[in-house]
């Protein structure tokens, strides 16, 4: 019986691989188990094979189970339509038409219901608790100043209790630094405190756009307010005057109620100075004739002055003289900031100036831009450089290279020139408006900080710090500055030799008659790699230095052979530049570093450690990673990477992507989308030729 069953299903499996004409390999998968009862075939097959009729378990289809639609869409065969194709496209069409305007239907009517759901018909009024020293702060300090100990939202939210105790985080500015560590701060850590005398965030990378009508005012601000309110922080619009680092107290000013100046102290644990920069005069005449562009104001105020000047030279009553004076526009200084400003103006003269203004306005109009190098964008590539003298030449603006201004009239500006004999030349340049775009120096603040500091600061220009962006001559922990009003000290020399002669007393050794070998030599590197990381791209071949420093052959480096290898690695070191991307790095910097001492402050405190560079024991130093510098130069944009050959110059596609890089970098969704309205407005309805 077995031997019966098992011929019977052999012979099935060879009858199956014959019905498919071997179109298809029976698979090792897909066969029964010989000892599976086998269903008998049914009666009415030999009769439909005898009227000539197919047999349908010989068919593909039935023999896999599947219907005859799926064997069409298996065969790749396409599916009978019984409509035409011009109708089935206009169902098509009208199906994603109807979709859509019901998508769009549906967003506006949650938009309403969501814009319904803000207002509030009743008043609000619930009971507050304020501490009476809030409300009558004591005085005290070396002046005898009210001391804010408490603030009158203390009390106001549960989250705002508990901040109370925490350590004090000042942060003095509300620029690009201050921004960045209050965004990274872990919100638990500290009762942070920001004091600005302007209650807002501005996008200083896109200003020179504003001064056009380009992009409006307030797309490039951020309330202050609503930044701290991740981290439940209080702010308070004043001006930092002064520090005592002794008590721990930060000085500020305000013009209060009755209009009088009102001072006050404001406590801190932790004080961070990011304070930034103000123009550098650079000692001319006459800068009350120019207009700056470094806060809002001076963009609004640049904004009325040229528009100004374009209907005053549309008067009858207007000279031809006059007129070419008042449509004379001179920048003096060739970085970016001055650059990006001619580039804008341009575009408002090329674009709008001859769609709305009389065509003379545009044949009498002149930019001229002033530099005091060989090349605009100096510390950019210098092909870079290149291409953007071409593309303002092409676009007839007059860069005036090797000059440097000495005067500036109302009417006019005077400048030096180096001729090609390499005398100098005295010129004189009617104008109606110039913008002073030159460097930056201290404001007054750092520079009475800088001088009560004594021989800790000796930066004419700038705070110095050390590499953990701690104030020098400040005790350790307490002060950091940070942005424009700062520069990190190169002092390699001096804190490794330092280092070694500590190192040689402890051995009981003389310092002077000390030798490195080059194991010793290879310690000292990494001392500097972790005290210093800008060194470590001069730091890469310590054979090579090695050897280059040991002048007498002798296979050891002595102390004066290594103050000079220390030496040519500080010569090399340069200052880190004052661009918002610095400030921006070094604001991410100490947020990790502070909300790394705050987790580390229970097991220090377990231990008894309060003293010390626990920065260092906490965290590595301050690293800056250049990512490359962006300008617009009208219609076009130039991208210097920081790497010799990344480099790159086009025309609209690379002002897309300027674009697309600094609407990535906005600080919030609601700037980002006012910038993406400005500019569709602009390409829709042309800029705003309005004074305000």
């Amino acid at each position: 019986m077995l031997g019966r069953r098992i011929a019977h299903q052999a012979g099935r499996l060879s009858w199956r691989r014959l019905s498919l004409g071997e179109t298809r390999q029976w698979s090792a998968t897909q066969t029964r188990p010989l000892f599976t009862k086998t269903p008998r075939p049914s009666p009415i097959a030999p009769q439909s094979r005898q009227r000539g009729v197919k047999d349908s378990s010989q068919r593909p289809g039935k023999l896999f189970g599947l219907g005859g639609g799926q064997v069409a869409r298996l065969s790749g065969k396409p599916l009978p339509q019984t409509k035409s194709r011009l109708l089935n496209f206009t169902y098509r069409a009208a199906a994603l038409f109807g979709t859509t305007i019901a998508v769009l239907g549906t967003g506006v009517v949650a938009f309403f219901l969501y814009d319904a759901s803000t207002y509030k018909s009743h008043a609000e009024n619930a009971e507050c608790h304020v501490s009476q020293l809030a409300l009558h702060p004591r005085r005290g300090g070396p002046k005898n100043l009210p001391i804010l100990e408490v603030f009158i939202d203390d009390e106001d939210s549960e989250e705002k209790q508990k901040q109370k105790d925490k350590p004090r985080l000042v942060i003095l500015g509300g620029g690009w630094g201050s921004v960045a560590l209050l965004k990274e701060l872990n919100p638990d850590d500290y009762h942070v405190t920001v004091i600005s005398p302007t209650n807002y965030f501005l996008f200083t990378p896109m200003l020179p756009s504003a001064t056009v009508g380009t992009l409006e005012l307030k797309s490039l601000v951020e309330p202050i307010r609503r930044i701290i309110h991740r981290v439940k922080g209080h702010f308070i619009r004043a001006r930092a005057e002064d520090v005592d680092f002794s008590s721990r107290l930060v000085e500020v000013s305000q013009v209060g109620v009755d209009g009088k100046e009102d001072r006050f102290y404001v406590p801190y644990d932790k004080l961070v100075i990011g304070v930034g920069s103000v123009t550098n005069p650079h000692g001319v005449k006459g800068l009350e004739n120019c207009h700056f562009l470094k806060d809002i104001n001076d963009a609004r105020e640049i904004r009325n002055k040229v528009i100004q000047n374009l209907e005053l030279a549309c008067l009858p009553t207007t000279s031809d003289e006059k007129r070419k004076q008042l449509l004379s526009f001179v920048i003096s200084g060739g970085g970016p900031t001055g650059v990006e400003f001619a580039a804008e103006l341009f575009d408002l003269l090329n674009e709008d100036l001859t769609l709305h203004f009389p065509r003379l306005l545009r044949n009498e109009i002149s930019v001229h831009l002033i530099q005091s190098r060989d090349h605009i964008l100096n510390t950019y590539d210098e092909t870079l450089s290149k291409y953007a003298e071409e593309r303002f030449a092409r676009d007839q603006v007059d860069v005036l290279t090797n000059s440097r201004v000495a005067e500036v009239r109302p009417d006019c500006i005077i400048f030096t020139q180096k001729g090609e004999n390499g005398e100098t030349i005295t010129k004189e340049l009617p104008m109606g408006f110039c913008l002073w775009s030159t460097g930056v120096s201290q404001p007054e603040f750092c520079q009475r900080i800088a001088k009560k500091l004594g021989d800790s600061q000796t930066n004419r220009h700038a705070l110095e710090t050390d590499t953990y962006l701690r104030l020098n001559g400040t005790p350790l922990g307490d002060v950091y500055a940070i942005g424009d009003c700062s520069t990190v000290q190169n002092n390699v020399a001096d804190h490794i030799v330092s280092f070694v002669r500590n190192l040689a007393w402890k051995h009981g050794k003389d310092p002077e008659n000390l030798e490195l070998r080059f194991e010793d030599w290879r310690a000292v590197a990494s001392q500097v790699r972790k005290r210093f990381p800008q060194a470590v791209g001069h730091l890469k071949r310590l054979d090579k230095l090695f050897a280059e420093y040991d002048k007498d052959q002798s296979g050891t480096l002595d102390f004066g052979e290594l103050r000079e290898l220390l030496k040519q690695i500080d010569s090399k070191l340069t200052s880190l530049p004052a661009t918002a991307q610095r400030a921006h790095q070094q604001g991410q910097y100490l947020a990790h570093k502070f909300n790394k001492l705050a987790r580390a402050a229970p097991g220090l405190r377990a231990n008894e450690i309060t003293d010390g560079d626990l920065d260092a024991a906490v965290y590595k130093a301050f690293e800056y990673r250049h990512l490359g510098s962006l300008a617009y130069i009208g219609n076009s944009a130039v991208f210097d990477l920081g790497q010799p050959g990344w480099n790159m110059a086009g025309g609209l596609w690379a002002v897309y992507a300027w674009r697309s890089i600094y609407f990535a970098q906005s600080v919030s969704l609601r700037t980002r989308l006012l910038l993406a309205m400005d500019w569709a407005k602009r390409g829709l309805f042309g800029r705003d030729l309005m004074s305000y």
